[in-house]
């Protein structure tokens, strides 16, 4: 149970490893009158994690770092013993092997210096899963809601801004520049350098709400919420998935998340409280043709 909690703050790794999640430099929308920038192009076969953009996932990053040097540095001393005990104990070079049963020095020296290596690890994991579950108090905050297979935002102090946001058909995410599988037709829109919070939920069965280079990812659970935050101190435009089997089209549902500037998010505030309240968002219609794309 201990090591399952010492580990934990490592519990995002696997996600921000997934090479289907990427990131892009981003791009807000031209017709918002907003500033535009060239979205990076996914790449493919990347083994590391995705840049960093909130103090979360930078810690995330320095944890894994330290754990790295550590594992390295275990394998090599158990390397370097191996290879001595090979050389000074091998036949040749000891003809009469030697009938010691208990060293109680040495049987004290690997029961001791493990548990010291555990808890001086344990100390800066505590400290990030204490950072990452802390609740700061939120400038906006938002409830992503799970379905088979999209996602329903709700900006809490906004109104009740409510909108459905689906995955582009291949053709559609050619059309907008968007990457395939990534893109979604109505992104979710913060300011940057903002505490964000996320409330997660779900209508049918467990989802996931991840976004590798925030250092997010929560469960959305039928009948109740599950919080979590973040800040992302750069614009640009970055992408997730949902993170837990939901269903056939689980690997469909994305997340696209635009950070701009406070400027910038007042005039998409604007403008989306006007279209979502004259759009009906018909989501069984975009449902019915991405299933035949």
């Amino acid at each position: 149970m201990f090591l399952r909690i010492l580990g934990a703050g490592k519990f995002l790794a696997n996600t921000v490893l997934a090479k289907r999640t990427l990131v892009g430099a981003g791009a807000v929308t031209a017709a918002m009158g907003w500033a535009t920038s060239a979205m990076a192009a996914p790449k493919p076969w990347e083994y590391n994690f995705q840049p960093a953009v909130t103090p979360v996932m930078q810690d995330i990053e320095d944890f894994h770092k330290l754990l790295l040097y550590i594992t390295v540095a275990i394998t090599l001393f158990v390397l370097a013993l191996l290879v001595w005990i090979i050389i000074r104990y091998n036949h040749k070079s000891n003809p009469v092997p030697s009938k010691t049963h208990h060293n109680t020095v040495l049987e004290v020296v690997w029961t001791v210096v493990p548990v010291i290596i555990l808890v001086l690890i344990s100390i800066p994991s505590f400290r990030l899963l204490y950072y990452e579950m802390s609740e700061p108090k939120p400038d906006v905050t938002i409830t992503a809601i799970g379905k088979q297979w999209y996602w329903t935002y709700e900006y809490e102090n906004a109104a009740k801004l409510t909108f459905d946001s689906l995955m582009l058909t291949d053709a559609d995410a050619a059309k907008a520049g968007e990457p395939r599988l990534l893109g979604v037709d109505n992104k979710v829109v913060v300011p940057v350098n903002k505490i964000i919070q996320i409330d997660t939920t779900a209508a049918d069965v467990i989802h996931s709400w991840a976004v590798p280079a925030f250092g997010v990812k929560m469960d959305a659970v039928p009948g109740r919420i599950n919080k979590t935050w973040f800040k992302a101190t750069k614009i640009g435009t970055y992408y997730g998935q949902c993170s837990e089997l939901c269903g056939a089209r689980h690997a469909f549902m994305p997340i696209e998340v635009e950070v701009v500037s406070q400027a910038d998010y007042e005039k998409w505030l604007a403008a989306a409280k006007v279209k979502f309240a004259a759009e009906d968002s018909n989501s069984a219609t975009k449902l019915a043709a991405l299933s035949e794309n």
